[in-house]
This record gives C-alpha cells, structure tokens and sequence, in this order.
C-alpha cells in the first residue's frame, strides 16, 4: 500500500491525457489508452498466470478517461469511455509508469 507522502496532490482529465501532480512537485502525464493498456484487473490480466489477455487491439486509438474514483487511500480506479471500469491503480504503479525523462532515466550504478 503506498503511503499518504505519495498521494497524488491533483489530477485532471483532458481530453488527450490524464495529468497528475505529485507531492514532490513532479507531474506526469498519462495517455488514456497507456493507462487503459496497463490495467491490471482480472479481465485484463491472467489472476494465476500474470499474463496479459487483453487483446491491445481491441482498446480504441481514441480510449478517454470519463471520470476516477479514490480507492481508500492508495489508489484511483478510472472509468473509460469504453466501459471498463475494474482497473484498480495504486499511486506506486501510478508513479512508476510515469515515462517522462526524468523517471525512466537509467540507474547508474
């Protein structure tokens, strides 16, 4: 469970992306359909498995984020203009599919 220092500190739905500031100032944005892609409920990915089962194909181009609800405090589940509405995103997988440069730049070790 991710704790309140990660709460999201706002969201916004546009049209073309979903935008989340974080505690820490940082802001990412997501496309609907990156997100739509990325869930991670039971009809999207195999419960025993882990393996994908939803057909990439079968999310419109164009998925939109119609609305979000706060699941306790660690997680929004987004309501897609395609009717899927079981996706639960904790704010860690939120954060970490963040692909801006800053996120995704390597570790150096």
């Amino acid at each position: 469970m991710a704790s309140n220092q990660m709460r999201p500190k706002e969201i916004l739905l546009l049209e073309d992306k979903v935008s989340i500031e974080w505690p820490d100032n940082h802001t990412s944005d997501y496309s609907p359909r990156d997100l739509r892609l990325a869930c991670r409920c039971a009809g999207c990915i195999d419960e025993w498995t882990q393996r994908p089962v939803l057909d990439p194909v079968t999310v419109p181009a164009q998925v939109q984020v119609l609305d979000y609800l706060s699941i306790g405090n660690y997680a929004y589940q987004f309501l897609f203009n395609d009717e899927h509405y079981t996706g639960i995103y904790t704010f860690d997988f939120l954060r970490s599919l963040c692909s801006c440069g800053t996120c995704k730049k390597p570790n150096k070790t």
